[in-house]
């Protein structure tokens, strides 16, 4: 069967270039992306890198809801496949999907699936939607089971995880060793965590600091190193000086150099998320260190999947800053050979979180 598949989307969020252009090289899929996104909104992709994009639809929104202007004429186009995302709020989708079969087109969604806490209208268009598509490409095992409990079929179903710039980053990982990097700015020997991303409430950045001061308390020591910027930076800079540990905790700022970041990441020992840990697990194991985040999954991006009990990370009651603080001690303090833990890192991003595994997934699906 001869297959022209093009992939159209919201936006062209930076972050899936290597996909993207996998996609574009070795399987000549074209791209339309939206025009526009809300401020504030991810970095988008310079659409220069691919080859087969086509151009742009205009987004016209309603909130969050959101129509493509000329996305609708895909359907009587020569395409034999639409790939697009499953996002809840594309109403010009929602009548592509409807419509497809009679234009006999297959039509395949690039999904976060479900979480397992959605109710009423929003679970019953998510398992509509996961059934009329031909298939679904979800990013991981926790959203597959659960639409497999409501009714969708398995065979409709198929896990490609999630990636970032990997092979950007394995280049970079070749070249990582073990620096004083963490103890020249604190000036001690103590362990290191850190957390990469937006300071947003979200995340619930405090807990980290309000974590450590109890263990501080204890006796228990350590350094803590914001990467990033946001809305929360000055309220934690408050909290970590109301709980005396303002010398221990460096708020480092954005940073966009891969090797920089790669360096603050892979000479921490432990990266913490108390928030939702989303592709900020996938990031931090990239270059070798594990990842410790909340237990309540149904409200966890999909890449928790990634966090191994003992190996890769732990989880902690969320919500609960003395489990967070126990976590993080006994994380800490148990024994646990590091460069074992780096190599357990490495291997889930090796053999699951790359844009060359999806890529294998995505010819599976729709080639076969």
């Amino acid at each position: 069967m001869q297959h022209k598949v093009c992939f159209f989307n919201q936006s062209s969020v930076h972050y899936r270039k290597n996909i993207f252009m996998l996609m574009d090289r070795e399987l000549g899929i074209d791209f339309f992306f939206g025009d526009s996104r809300k401020q504030g909104a991810i970095k988008e992709l310079d659409t220069s890198c691919l080859k087969h994009f086509k151009g742009y639809f205009h987004n016209i929104g309603f909130g969050l809801i959101y129509w493509q202007n000329g996305a609708i004429r895909l359907l009587w186009s020569d395409y034999t496949d639409l790939f697009t995302t499953g996002t809840h709020y594309c109403l010009s989708a929602w009548v592509i999907l409807l419509l497809a079969p009679l234009f006999g087109k297959r039509v395949y969604l690039w999904s976060h699936g479900a979480y397992g806490n959605e109710r009423g209208i929003k679970k019953w268009l998510t398992i509509w939607k996961m059934k009329r598509a031909t298939s679904s490409l979800l990013y991981g095992n926790h959203a597959k089971k659960i639409l497999m409990e409501w009714g969708v079929p398995e065979e409709k179903l198929h896990v490609f995880y999630n990636s970032l710039a990997y092979d950007e980053e394995i280049e970079v990982r070749k070249t990582l060793t073990a620096t004083s990097f963490y103890q020249d700015h604190f000036h001690n020997e103590l362990p290191n965590l850190v957390f990469i991303g937006r300071l947003i409430a979200d995340k619930k950045l405090d807990m980290i600091i309000r974590a450590m001061s109890l263990l501080r308390n204890k006796g228990i020591k350590m350094n803590m190193t914001y990467v990033g910027d946001g809305p929360k930076k000055a309220e934690l800079e408050a909290i970590a000086k109301q709980n005396e540990i303002k010398d221990n905790v460096w708020f480092y700022g954005p940073c966009y150099d891969e090797k920089q970041i790669a360096q603050l990441i892979y000479n921490a020992d432990l990266c913490v998320s108390p928030g939702d840990i989303g592709l900020t697990a996938i990031h931090s194991m990239t270059f070798g260190t594990p990842v410790i985040t909340h237990n309540h999954f149904c409200h966890q991006g999909p890449e928790f999947e990634a966090i191994e009990d003992g190996k890769t990370g732990t989880f902690f009651q969320a919500d609960n800053v003395e489990d967070l603080a126990h976590s993080i001690q006994a994380w800490l303090t148990s024994g646990l050979d590091r460069e074992q833990i780096r190599k357990n890192c490495y291997d889930v991003i090796d053999n699951k979180y790359n844009p060359h595994r999806q890529l294998e997934m995505i010819k599976k699906v729709i080639y076969n």
